[in-house]
């Protein structure tokens, strides 16, 4: 055997790694949505003007979470059930994430972090892919929605004081818009139209939800 068909039979032989950007990808349909890496969105929330009406123009603590999509031939949304003895938010479906500390160094380092914390997440295992825009929440936080891949075979523990329940939720569910449904409610003397997706028997709405409609509407696929 010649040495041009040694490295013939090589080069067939090898493993590829794709790149993110890669048209195959299964997650390359998000990336033009998202702000990107070197520029992190800031100032007010996409909803400041409705959080405005509600909580008046006192100062929102920075915060950010991880929506963290597992890899695989169909991609998953990994969400957590938060304790029902929680001072807030008890029992409601999130991502994992929190209020950014002083060590943190950017909200990327929030994210990774409070995941770490919460269901166990390594971080060496997930890859930031951008941001969506900046969230702000009835209790007072602006989010930062860090968007990113997390590797298959990442193994997810939750934190027994912050986590009831890790599941996921295939990306090909949240993308079509027939999932999302848009309802009213009222809040603090305010109608309010609200946003919510029901999947495998966990309600995911709220801020969460309203994140996930985020990404849908800069991806086109949803109204505002």
């Amino acid at each position: 055997m010649s040495d041009d068909e040694r490295l013939s039979i090589m080069r067939h032989e090898l493993p590829t790694r794709k790149n993110p950007a890669m048209k195959d990808d299964a997650l390359a349909p998000l990336l033009p949505a998202l702000h990107p890496i070197a520029a992190p969105p800031s100032g007010p929330g996409w909803n400041h003007d409705d959080m405005t009406t509600l909580l008046g123009t006192a100062d929102r603590q920075p915060a950010a979470v991880l929506v963290g999509f597992r890899e695989g031939v169909q991609p998953r949304l990994v969400l957590t059930v938060r304790t029902a003895h929680l001072q807030s938010h008890a029992g409601q479906v999130a991502f994992p994430g929190g209020r950014r500390d002083p060590g943190d160094r950017n909200a990327i380092g929030t994210a990774l972090r409070e995941s770490q914390e919460e269901i166990g997440l390594d971080p060496a295992l997930v890859t930031p892919l951008g941001y969506l825009d900046c969230f702000e929440t009835i209790s007072g936080y602006v989010i930062t929605p860090v968007v990113a891949r997390i590797a298959a075979g990442a193994q997810l523990h939750p934190a027994p004081d912050e986590v009831a329940e890790v599941f996921e939720v295939p990306l090909d569910f949240l993308l079509e818009p027939a999932n999302l449904r848009r309802y009213t409610m009222d809040f603090r003397g305010h109608r309010r139209p609200m946003v919510e997706f029901i999947h495998g028997g966990h309600r995911i709405w709220g801020a969460t939800a309203s994140m996930l409609l985020n990404l849908l509407q800069r991806m086109g696929l949803e109204r505002i």
